[in-house]
């Protein structure tokens, strides 16, 4: 199956995510071996690194989003991979101004309809969906009220990177071999 350079890299993120929900003890080491081992391309690892980093910086606010947005749904009730698409998901509509929300939604529920159950799409897009509109102190909010903004973006160390000034490039283009 062939595979855009971005749909890939959030492929491999979800699966890290997943890694992480099960095993709190995975060290960055073997993130790095399995990053390694899955995406060939230094700027697929850079592009999956500064995703992975991202959420786990945001963690616990994007928790909290999801939290408020799933009704009569308690975060360690949902599906793991449900759980965690919708953590990527949130990360780059509230944080990854370099992305746009109807992609990360899209891309979001493409993942879900392959790794997660016949149900989890409608889940996932009705949760997404609702998050671009989530009061709060988040990049796109900042972005969308004219105020000033922060660009995330891959830096040279892969990590993502906030910018107060919005002077950050965009993230590397990658392509697949």
């Amino acid at each position: 199956m062939s595979f855009q350079p971005h749909t890939r890299c959030r492929e491999i993120v979800l699966q890290v995510l997943y890694m992480l929900d099960h095993n709190t003890g995975l060290s960055q080491e073997e993130i790095e071996q399995f990053l390694a081992w899955r995406l060939r391309e230094p700027s697929w690892r850079d592009e999956a690194r500064g995703l992975i980093e991202g959420v786990r910086r945001h963690r616990e606010t994007i928790d909290q989003v999801i939290s408020d947005l799933a009704r009569n749904w308690r975060l360690d009730r949902m599906a793991a991979i449900d759980r965690n698409v919708l953590r990527l998901g949130t990360y780059e509509v509230l944080y990854r101004l370099d992305v746009p929300v109807a992609v990360a939604i899209t891309e979001a529920v493409e993942l879900v309809k392959r790794f997660g159950s016949a149900q989890s799409s409608r889940f996932v897009n009705g949760i997404l969906g609702r998050v671009p509109h989530v009061e709060g102190d988040f990049p796109r909010r900042r972005q969308a009220a004219g105020g000033p903004s922060a660009v995330v973006s891959n830096d040279q160390a892969g990590t993502a990177k906030e910018l107060g000034d919005g002077s950050a490039s965009s993230p590397t283009a990658v392509s697949e071999e």
